[in-house]
């Protein structure tokens, strides 16, 4: 499946104002066909109580970019997609700089696709959180 024409990073970035992954302050830094990437500063307002970064910043950041990752590669005649499985393995933290999530496909299906992200902390490749996410893909009402 290619990715959708005129799908670019600045059209999910303009996406993103005014919704959960703007006021986070995430960052599409990468599309292109099979890869979605993107970027997020760690700040105070996404830690938890106990100094170490949120699990829902990491599984937000993770989710955002296989929906982004979806909506780019919609089959044709699909308008959008739901969530409907996500699973998230936390293996570290950051309390400092920017983590990023890299969305790659696993299935792409005419009724479901079927993404794996990968959470880093900056530039580093050693994994933060692993994470898989499956969409049902939505079609027009006949």
């Amino acid at each position: 499946m290619s990715l959708r024409p005129g799908k670019d990073p600045a059209d999910f970035n303009r996406r993103s104002q005014g919704a959960l992954p703007g006021l986070m302050g995430m960052q599409v830094t990468e599309l292109k066909e099979g890869r979605v990437v993107i970027a997020l500063d760690v700040r105070p307002e996404l830690m938890a109580p106990n100094g170490f970064l949120h699990a829902g910043t990491i599984v937000s950041l993770a989710d955002t970019a296989a929906g982004y990752a979806c909506i780019a590669h919609l089959p044709e005649g699909a308008e959008s997609f739901t969530t409907i499985e996500l699973k998230a393995n936390m293996l570290g933290t950051a309390r400092e700089g920017s983590i990023r999530a890299e969305a790659k496909p696993v299935h792409l299906g005419r009724t479901t696709q079927v993404w794996d992200a990968i959470v880093y902390a900056g530039t580093s490749d050693k994994p933060l959180a692993l994470f898989r996410c499956t969409q049902l893909i939505l079609y027009p009402k006949k």
